[in-house]
């Protein structure tokens, strides 16, 4: 959860768009993951330098390069001219990178071993700047989270790794299930790791620059995981920027929440045996704040008349008190006081409703997506025997591109309803914006961002 998410796990930005980032994957990290929204089948590897030989090998085919040549890089034999000089760069950047890299307390030895041989990956980079503006719906999401052959082999995993996920559940208070649901989302249970080279990933993306700050950090992370003697190298693979193993841990993550749950002395998240990363998992969400026995959520439907208006994360009341005013599950009973909570409307009026507790923020902490908090939690329910969704999702409609949320918020502040910015980001000020123009025209004011109030709004 964290992510993202999405550790993950590691996602970015919440709904409505359904990007996947938080401390557990950077928004980065967790696109990169087997989440329903990506996929670890790696792309081919373009042909950037040779694995062996370094900046004296680019130096010297630079040198030879006297004839022009395409500015693509070759599909076979031969360099571009850019990537050789991106090589050599590259290859500049790591020799400035270990005197920081010694400073963070790594040893000679530990960068030696770790960076021989590593090259400017530009596959990572064209997996960096070709990630899709398209985000999916949440109705789509949970059909790929929660599908019935997702559900089918959550149930099969659990039944072989009962008796660990069981020991698991009984240190860290954190259900079985949910456990299961987060490593069906991370890695299809196992079968979908990654196998890019973490440390090339993470000092490709570190000499990039884009977001070069953030990716030193988790490179300097991975090596002093190297440098405990968790796991070798180039046994260190992952997603192309940088989630690990069956949970998909980023390298500070790691550091911070990996555990040795079988007692071998070192913390691996890597092997065919998953019980340090689920253990891992498991001690993130623990630390996170996890309470025993409270669901993550609860679908209900609520009344005729009801107040959109208080479907919002800071309005949290006893389930009692909610029934007070109408609200129920979905066979019609007041839901159980199991503490406080929201009432989360993630397609707004005309989808789903959930009443939310306080573990759905600690999964947050895992990947901060609504979409993907509600894909662990529907996931983990089904797994366990529960119901399908009920509720009937709002499948004409389809995500906002970021300039359309642009385009919605000068519309709305155009016509009075300011929305204090126009940056793309549906933010509280936005929602309120929608919910306040919702209202002036008659509609249900649930403060929803959809391609319906864009078009109703030309």
């Amino acid at each position: 959860m964290q992510a993202t998410i999405y550790p993950a796990l590691l996602i970015l930005a919440s709904l409505p768009a359904l990007a996947l980032a938080s401390p557990a994957h950077s928004s980065a990290a967790s696109q990169a993951t087997s989440s329903p929204q990506s996929s670890l089948i790696p792309r081919p590897r373009v042909d950037a330098a040779p694995q062996e030989g370094g900046i004296q090998v680019a130096r010297a085919m630079l040198a030879q390069a006297a004839v022009p040549r395409s500015i693509r890089p070759q599909a076979r034999g031969g360099m571009d001219i850019k990537v050789a000089t991106a090589n050599i760069s590259f290859h500049n950047w790591i020799s400035r990178f270990r005197g920081r890299a010694m400073k963070a307390g790594i040893r000679s030895a530990t960068l030696e071993r770790s960076m021989r041989g590593i090259r400017y990956n530009t596959s990572v980079i064209e997996k960096d700047r070709n990630q899709s503006e398209f985000t999916k719906q949440i109705w789509d999401y949970l059909d790929s989270a929660a599908s019935d052959s997702r559900v089918t082999n959550g149930r099969k995993a659990l039944r072989e790794r009962r008796q660990v996920l069981e020991r698991i559940e009984a240190r860290y208070g954190v259900e079985k299930e949910i456990v299961t649901a987060i490593w069906g989302l991370e890695s299809a249970y196992g079968a979908r790791r990654g196998n890019m080279p973490v440390i090339e990933s993470l000092s490709t993306l570190a000499f990039d620059g884009r977001r070069g700050s953030f990716f030193e950090a988790q490179l300097i992370a991975a090596l002093k995981i190297v440098q405990a003697g968790d796991v070798a190298p180039r046994a260190m693979t992952g997603s192309w920027a940088g989630a690990m193993g069956h949970t998909q841990f980023i390298p500070t993550s790691y550091l911070a929440y990996a555990v040795d749950f079988t007692g071998d002395g070192k913390r691996d998240i890597w092997s065919d045996n998953p019980a340090d990363a689920l253990a891992s998992t498991a001690a993130y969400l623990k630390k996170s704040g996890w309470v025993t026995g409270q669901p993550w959520g609860v679908e209900v439907s609520l009344p005729r008349g009801f107040d959109y208006a208080r479907a919002n994360r800071k309005t949290r009341k006893m389930p009692s008190e909610w029934a007070r005013l109408g609200v129920r599950d979905m066979h019609g009973r007041p839901v159980r006081d199991y503490g406080k909570a929201s009432i989360l409307l993630p397609a707004g009026a005309q989808g789903a409703a959930f009443m939310i507790f306080h573990n759905f923020s600690v999964i947050e902490r895992y990947n901060a997506a609504d979409a993907y908090v509600i894909g662990v939690g529907h996931l983990a329910d089904r797994i366990a025997g529960g119901d399908r969704i009920k509720a009937r999702w709002p499948r004409g409609d389809r995500a906002l591109r970021r300039a359309e949320k642009q385009e919605l918020q000068r519309r709305l502040t155009a016509r009075g309803f300011d929305t204090r910015g126009v940056d793309g980001i549906i933010g509280p000020r936005t929602i309120a914006a929608v919910r306040a123009y919702q209202r002036s025209v008659g509609m249900a004011a649930d403060g929803y961002p959809s391609y319906t109030i864009l078009k109703k709004l030309r």
